[in-house]
């Protein structure tokens, strides 16, 4: 039987790193772009001009209580292009190493510096790339303007996003968290709302109620058979656990979103009665109730402004100012 040749390998996506690990091994990671890496390099940026402006105060004060004999103008210069090493140098490179390669905005965004075979970032690299940065990417300091172009030229063509610094070094910077799309609670359809009234939910629990609402908001990335399945398996699950059983020809879809829309549902009526229980226990913490109308005694007139209490049905009567020598007359 002769060996059927193998397929040509598919060039990675345009959002997949496509990394190969020194074990043969495909690691499925997504690579970071221009957008979230410029968002992580403005928090460390301001991370930065925090710590110059720390190191600022920490050098005035050593600068003050030193005698005036040693401070001159060279001791100020050292001591300015010391501290503003240690933030343009020191700072990615000291947070990359001990930071499983991540700074603080990198760690904000979540995104993470590693070798381009996907090993941990080494001391080496995290230095060749800070020296990229200052020497050639920031602008100001060797090219103004054409350091920012080349660098979002470089950035644009590559087809991982790297940098000049990343291509340098032979590092690559990938998201750590998962890219998912919001959806909102499945609600129950008009037909199933009656009979999800009548439900005994007591018996699910919150680990299969999760599992279907995974499931509801992945179903249209799913193809079949695995859907069908997938589905007849939550539909079987949850109705053992759920009476009165689903009414006959429902979809497994419109049934699992009929008991978690009835459950969102009872949750969030629970929610509203702990409301009312919190009231009743600290009514210190809430708004009280609005005054009742003014009610006078018989035989005494009420205060001229007052409302008097209204027969049902009837409008409020306001009390008038009394006239002279005469009972006060009630107002439209």
């Amino acid at each position: 039987m002769r060996a059927q040749p193998r397929p040509p390998a598919r060039p990675a996506p345009w959002g997949d790193a496509g990394l190969v690990s020194g074990e043969a091994v495909e690691l499925d990671v997504r690579a970071a772009r221009i957008g979230s890496r410029v968002l992580a390099l403005m928090l460390d940026v301001l991370a930065q001009l925090a710590l110059l402006l720390m190191l600022s105060i920490v050098a005035g004060i050593v600068l003050v209580n030193l005698p005036a004999a040693l401070v001159d103008g060279a001791l100020a210069g050292g001591l300015a292009t010391v501290g503003l090493v240690l933030v343009l140098v020191g700072y990615p490179v000291l947070c990359e190493r001990f930071n499983h390669g991540r700074t603080l905005g990198k760690m904000a965004v979540g995104l993470r510096v590693v070798s381009a075979d996907g090993a941990p970032v080494g001391l080496r690299q995290s230095l060749t790339r800070a020296l990229v940065g200052v020497a050639v990417e920031w602008p100001g300091l060797v090219l103004p303007l054409l350091s920012w172009v080349a660098g979002v030229a470089v950035m644009l063509s590559d087809r991982q996003g790297r940098r000049l610094g990343d291509l340098v070094a032979g590092t690559l910077v990938v998201h750590t968290r998962t890219a998912t799309a919001w959806r909102p609670v499945p609600t129950a359809v008009p037909v199933l709302v009656g009979w999800a009234h009548t439900l005994d939910l007591s018996r699910l629990d919150d680990g299969l109620a999760l599992a279907a609402r995974q499931y509801l908001a992945r179903v249209h990335q799913l193809a079949e058979p695995a859907r069908g399945r997938l589905g007849r398996g939550l539909w079987t699950e949850i109705s053992a656990v759920t009476t009165p059983p689903p009414p006959p020809g429902m979809p497994e879809s419109v049934y699992l979103a009929a008991v978690l829309g009835e459950r969102h549902r009872r949750a969030w009526h629970r929610l509203g009665r702990g409301r009312a229980v919190a009231a009743t226990l600290w009514p210190e913490m809430t708004p009280g109730p609005p005054a009742p109308p003014y009610a006078a005694p018989p035989g005494i007139a009420a205060p001229p402004g007052t409302i008097r209490p209204a027969v049902p049905g009837a409008r409020p009567a306001v009390a008038s100012p009394a006239p002279a020598g005469g009972a006060p007359t009630p107002g439209a």
